[in-house]
């Protein structure tokens, strides 16, 4: 998702716009979201969609950005401070620190929207990941007693609703555009997204942001920017993050053997990890072998979001996508060979989609190039 030569598809004038506007820190975009602590955002929500950020492969290519464990302070709007690129944590294999930083915005920006719409009685709302032209929507289903409820306790139960909604949007969201990047979709018009799709990172990196953000917004304390620089280093510390040399060190180890090329246009990507939980509920990272200084390191697995918790207060939930790139249909025809459906359910269609693209990858790279339990 989103990695180095992005380029043309992140500078695109709104894009500019805010970079410009949010630029150094100086707070020229007014956002009470990110003023008031990071518990209330919920409630204020955030006056704009997450600004594009540039990922990176986890190869050692000319170009990559290496991370180690200071990780500056985070920024929702352009930051300088912020540090970015692929670290690697004994626990976690590698980690692309922007993916996390992406899933960890959209998921603070869709509990946001998820709360102002629950509250106004929407029955539906649709998003969209700025670099993808597919359209998701969530469809909502309120209890029959809703509107009887004092608006206290609709502010209350609207809350812990959006708690579950946002990172559940987020996270479908990001896999889908991995799907279509597996099928070609390329927003630049180069051949070099297709590495990118279900890299060993990947989905990894997108679910910690999600959990990462959930957890910032917990914190009755500190503003968002300032709980998501504080989860991070914990949880990075926890995974037993390393110096950036040695995230280098752990790509050039598995150099010719799960990718090859120093360029990112003429990379080829052999190992990919194809789990988002669909097996049991989690996802394992991809550990490196032969990683020194992490002898006995068990690998940390993360539950995926789910919609459940609606249930419990008589809320139901269910997203669409309406998929609009020119792949689409390689996509389409793997859940309706008969051709009669134009939309995608996560729910009923990743396991069929992503069994078909284990399948694909395992006929080009072989069955020990998939790094996950089959689902």
């Amino acid at each position: 998702m989103m990695k180095n030569d992005r380029v043309s598809c992140g500078l695109s004038l709104v894009g500019l716009l805010l970079l410009t506007l949010g630029g150094a820190g100086c707070r020229l975009i007014p956002d009470k979201g990110l003023k008031a602590p990071a518990n209330d955002l919920v409630v204020h929500g955030l006056n704009f969609s997450p600004r594009i950020r540039y990922g990176a492969y986890p190869t050692s290519i000319l170009g990559t950005p290496w991370a180690g464990p200071k990780l500056g302070t985070h920024g929702y709007y352009y930051r300088a401070s912020e540090k970015n690129g692929i670290a690697y944590a004994c626990r976690a294999g590698h980690v692309d620190i922007m993916h996390v930083r992406i899933a960890a915005d959209w998921t603070a920006y869709l509990v946001g929207e998820s709360y102002k719409h629950i509250l106004r009685g929407d029955p539906s709302f649709s998003y969209k990941l700025l670099v993808d032209r597919s359209r998701n929507r969530v469809k909502i289903a309120y209890p029959e007693n809703w509107k009887s409820l004092s608006k206290d306790e609709q502010s209350r139960i609207a809350r812990e609703v959006a708690l579950a909604m946002g990172p559940y949007l987020t996270y479908t969201m990001v896999t889908w555009h991995e799907i279509i990047t597996w099928y070609g979709f390329q927003c630049i018009g180069l051949p070099t997204e297709y590495a990118s799709a279900f890299s060993w990172e990947d989905s990894y990196s997108n679910l910690l942001g999600t959990i990462l953000a959930t957890r910032a917004l917990q914190d009755r304390e500190h503003t968002y920017n300032q709980a998501m620089k504080i989860a991070l280093d914990e949880e990075m510390a926890k995974l037993g993050v390393q110096p950036a040399k040695f995230s280098k060190q752990m790509s050039e180890s598995v150099y010719g053997d799960w990718y090859k090329g120093r360029m990112s246009m003429f990379v080829t990507m052999r190992r990919r990890n194809f789990d988002i939980g669909l097996n049991d509920g989690m996802v394992t990272p991809t550990l490196l072998p032969n990683a020194t200084g992490c002898k006995g390191a068990e690998p940390v697995s993360y539950p995926v979001p789910t919609l459940d918790a609606l249930s419990q207060y008589g809320f139901s939930a269910h997203v669409e996508i309406q998929p609009r790139e020119w792949e689409k249909n390689q996509v389409l025809r793997i859940v309706y060979p008969n051709k009669e459906g134009k939309r995608i359910f996560p729910t009923e269609h990743f396991p069929i989609i992503m069994a078909q693209i284990r399948k694909e990858a395992e006929a080009k790279y072989g069955p020990e190039m998939v790094a996950d339990p089959q689902p």
